[in-house]
């Protein structure tokens, strides 16, 4: 499974309440992360991969693991296209 990692030098970011907003800095677009997006963004430390952010997220969340993977790589793949982070 791919582990992502955050192209910092591609993006701002910054809390707001219980929010994450992200400024793409090449396209200029607003990200806004909030419930579970947000734990999944806070999760990506560029060592743990995408399964283990689900186990964790289905741990914290009581839910099922195989959904809540799926769900992630669709939130991966956004971030990705949006050259917020890399699969590697």
């Amino acid at each position: 499974m791919a582990i992502p990692r955050k192209l910092t030098a591609n993006f701002v970011a910054t809390e707001v309440d219980d929010e994450t907003l992200i400024v793409d800095l090449d396209g200029g677009f607003l990200f806004s992360l909030s419930g579970t997006a947000r734990a999944v963004w806070h999760a990506i430390d560029g060592v743990s991969d995408a399964a283990l952010i689900a186990e964790s997220m289905a741990i914290a969340h009581d839910g099922d693991v195989r959904l809540i993977a799926d769900d992630i790589d669709e939130l991966l793949s956004d971030l990705e296209r949006a050259a917020l982070v890399e699969l590697v």
